[in-house]
């Protein structure tokens, strides 16, 4: 293989794992969104408690960067892979 040919398979697999970063990093911010000002907007009459917090914090700034976590540290482990940067001599 050459050169330029790994360089493409590189930029090619690059471009793939930095819109998979960007797809998380907009669902993390669609659920916190949702969940703040979704659930947030309702009289607080009606909120309902989770660990002494209104639910809308809970799934919002609790519950959701856990999920976060877990969802990089799947993605990490098992989908982007090892890419060398080191300069191969032939």
């Amino acid at each position: 293989m050459s050169l330029e040919e790994k360089e493409k398979k590189l930029q090619q697999l690059t471009a793939k794992e930095a819109l998979l970063g960007v797809a998380i990093a907009v669902g993390h911010f669609i659920w916190w969104f949702g969940f703040a000002y979704g659930l947030g907007g309702r009289d607080p009459q009606n909120y309902q408690y989770i660990l002494g917090m209104p639910d809308w914090l809970f799934y919002s700034c609790v519950l959701g960067p856990v999920l976060l976590f877990v969802t990089l540290w799947f993605v990490v482990k098992f989908v982007l892979c090892d890419i060398p940067l080191d300069q191969e001599q032939d």
